[in-house]
């Protein structure tokens, strides 16, 4: 894949998730099956007030989503991910008022399904906030002569 295709895949996968730019995330990086992604701090998001520390749920929205782009990115070509499964472990809060990164890498991909493992930190990779490690919908491509071939009373 180019990087210009990389580039389209990555555009068009920001675009279609409505939730990820509801909480301002932004794609930093994707290639290859990697990707990288930030959510910068908003105080909206703050779960508790009084450490104004960011809600879990934009750390568990943050790696769904990266995660979801480095499948998308992955060689393989999916045309579409959903998410099946998402285990998150939870090793500390977040720095109160601190952008919160993303490093997903999809490192296996079946005939429909991707597996993925993805951290969240707030500056230092190595002291991270949680990890993540998914499976996720591998959605392919129709090939263009089953797709001519194939009737509408085969598709119900």
């Amino acid at each position: 894949m180019s990087a210009d295709q990389v580039a389209e895949i990555g555009r068009r996968f920001m675009e279609r998730v409505r939730w990820n730019s509801e909480l301002g995330m932004k794609l930093e990086s994707l290639f290859a099956g990697v990707a990288e992604m930030r959510v910068p701090f908003d105080p909206r998001f703050v779960g508790d007030p009084q450490s104004g520390v960011l809600h879990g749920g934009v750390v568990t929205a943050l790696l769904d989503g990266c995660s979801g782009a480095a499948v998308m990115s992955h060689p393989t070509g999916a045309a579409g991910t959903s998410t099946l499964d998402l285990r998150i472990d939870y090793m500390r809060p977040a720095k109160p008022g601190a952008d919160i990164v993303a490093r997903a890498e999809c490192y296996k991909a079946t005939r429909h399904v991707a597996f993925v493992r993805s951290v969240a930190h707030d500056g230092d990779i190595d002291d991270p906030i949680a990890t993540a490690a998914g499976a996720f919908v591998l959605e392919r491509p129709r090939p263009a002569a089953k797709a001519a071939a194939a009737k509408p009373e085969d598709k119900a």
